[in-house]
């Protein structure tokens, strides 16, 4: 049986984006493992008075049911180029813990910090995050990521981000980029992509 993962920012105590990792969570476990029971993330959560102030990441490990939860501290890293890699055959519609596929295609990164994966000449996702690209006015995700993040959802959903078909070829019409994830917002990571941060 496969595993799945969420991981949830713990920001001063707090878990963040529940409404969106519990949609997530169990419209996997349904349409995997045909459950039809509701797991509500609030009541599995524990969070230690230890990690009352500071930023953690939980990983929630599961398949039909909760399987393993751990609190990891988190320390962000800087992702400053990105390296375009092409793979067609890639599929990672849901958040598996074995993420061998993407492991496989960072290896190309060469010097850059990541990789921007293109599949049938469509922009989708970094290895860890979904991508947001600013065209001056609005910042836009591409409508084909290999995941909905539960990050991605919430932006689209407060109106702060819109989605829109983006090819290797529209890349020169965005100055800049973001990366967002469950641990990053939408600025916590800004790529100037008019620096030379996106290469072939």
């Amino acid at each position: 049986m496969c595993l799945l993962l969420e991981t949830i920012k713990i920001e001063a105590g707090i878990p963040r984006n529940l409404f969106f990792h519990n949609l997530r969570l169990n419209n996997s476990r349904k349409e995997l493992f045909g459950c039809r029971d509701f797991i509500k993330l609030e009541n599995i959560i524990k969070i230690p008075p230890a990690l009352g102030t500071g930023l953690y990441k939980y990983r929630l490990i599961y398949s039909d049911t909760v399987k393993k939860t751990e609190f990891l501290p988190y320390r962000k890293r800087k992702i400053k180029c990105l390296k375009i890699v092409v793979c067609d055959s890639i599929e990672y519609n849901y958040k598996y813990e074995n993420r061998e596929c993407l492991n496989e295609l960072l290896e190309l990164k060469q010097n850059c910090d990541d990789i921007l994966l293109v599949k049938n000449k469509k922009i989708t996702d970094t290895s860890f995050s979904n991508v947001v690209f600013y065209d001056g006015k609005k910042w836009i995700t591409p409508s084909t990521p290999l995941l909905k993040g539960t990050k991605r959802e919430k932006l689209l959903s407060d109106g702060k981000i819109v989605q829109d078909e983006i090819k290797i070829s529209d890349l020169k019409y965005f100055p800049k980029a973001a990366l967002i994830n469950s641990m990053l917002d939408l600025t916590d990571n800004i790529i100037k992509i008019e620096n030379n941060a996106l290469t072939f």
